[in-house]
């Protein structure tokens, strides 16, 4: 279980990923659902509410961070 919690901040860790703030909210919501649905097939969640909720706080990420320059 360790090991996909690693892989889980790897994939948060990259979520602001884009040069604008759309860019970075959609690649944010994409990483977010893929890593939730991950740890929802993991849990007794569920892959669709994982999927949901790693997607809306990807997304919220996301859109929260700034480019690095």
């Amino acid at each position: 279980m360790a090991k996909y919690l690693v892989l889980a901040a790897v994939l948060f860790g990259t979520v602001a990923c884009g040069d604008t703030w759309g860019q970075r909210a959609v690649t944010g919501g994409g990483i977010g659902a893929g890593s939730g649905a991950l740890i929802g097939a993991l849990t007794p969640i569920g892959i669709l509410p994982g999927a949901l909720v790693g997607g809306a706080v990807g997304a919220g990420v996301g859109a929260a961070t700034t480019p690095k320059r």
